[in-house]
């Protein structure tokens, strides 16, 4: 039976070069090259290294609001437009 979902459960190297072209097409360092095909593995190191800055682009944004809403007063009509475009 686990041979069975093992065969279910694989991915085809077409479906694979499918995935890690969409892959490259996200990263922004990808597009600016155009069409040429970076190796696999440099492509997830991109990747992860994307999403990490990614993770710290989101955590200073979300200081800077923290900060800005510690000094605002929470009603505020700015407190209520920074409430609904969080929303």
């Amino acid at each position: 039976m686990s041979s069975r979902r093992s065969a279910r459960s694989s991915v085809s190297e077409e479906e694979i070069n499918e995935l890690i072209s969409k892959l490259q097409s996200l990263l922004p360092s990808s597009r600016r090259r155009g069409g040429n095909q970076a190796s696999t593995t440099k492509l997830l190191k991109e990747t992860c290294s994307y999403i990490k800055s990614l993770h710290r682009e989101v955590d200073d944004l979300s200081d800077r609001l923290s900060d800005l809403m510690a000094g605002m007063d929470h009603n505020s009509p700015g407190a209520e437009i920074i409430r609904s475009l969080l929303r």
